[in-house]
Order: structure tokens, then sequence, then C-alpha cells
């Protein structure tokens, strides 16, 4: 059973930044595969960045230049920082953990981009 637990979310201005990180526990981190996914108001969850045991990245078109994910294996964290805001990256922010084949999730975090 694998345990994450989101921070970092808040309310910031349009251009702003802000940094979100996922702390896993209950699984070999360093083999898993680690991602963030958002999910906004009325709109399916959609990924926003990835990152593999290997730490190849892949950002979604939208977030491109904009965001960076990185994790740190000795700290069982995903991070997610997040740079350049727009309104439209309002969204609940939720970590997702591959581990052995099965897919976990965390209890999300909210983010409000004000314009």
């Amino acid at each position: 059973q694998v345990q994450l637990v989101e921070s970092g979310g808040g309310l910031v201005q349009a251009g702003g930044s802000l940094r979100l990180s996922c702390a896993a526990s209950g699984s070999i981190f360093s083999n898993n595969h680690m991602g963030w996914y958002r999910q906004a108001p009325g709109k399916e969850r959609e990924v926003v960045a990835t990152v593999t045991s290997g730490f190849t990245t892949n950002y979604a078109d939208s977030v491109k230049g904009r965001f960076t994910i990185s994790r740190d294996n000795t700290r069982n964290t995903v991070s997610l920082q997040m740079n350049s805001l727009k309104p439209e990256d309002t969204a609940v922010y939720f970590c997702r953990c591959i581990a052995s084949g099965r897919v976990y999730w965390g209890q999300g975090t909210q983010v409000t981009v004000s314009s």
C-alpha cells in the first residue's frame, strides 16, 4: 500500500509561482513512476507532468516551459514547480504513483490563480 500526501497549493495571482510537493511512503520510491494530474471544475482529470524511475520527464503542452517536475529519491518526494501561472491553471492537483503495477492517488491540493 502506498500513501501519498500533497502540499503546497494555494491562491496566487496570474504570473506568480507555486511549488507543490508529494511525499510518498509504503513502497520502494525509486522504482515508482510518479506524476502530477489536475482536475478543473466540470472537466476531466488530465495529466500535467510525469517522471519515470529513470528520471525521464514528460509535460502536457499547456505547461511546457512553465512547470518543472522533479523527484528526490532520498526523501521520497516528487515536486512540481509552477511558474508564470495562468487562471486556466486553476484546478485541484493530484499526485499519482504507479508502484508494482498498481495506481495510487493523493487526496489533492487546490491551486487557484486569480487574474
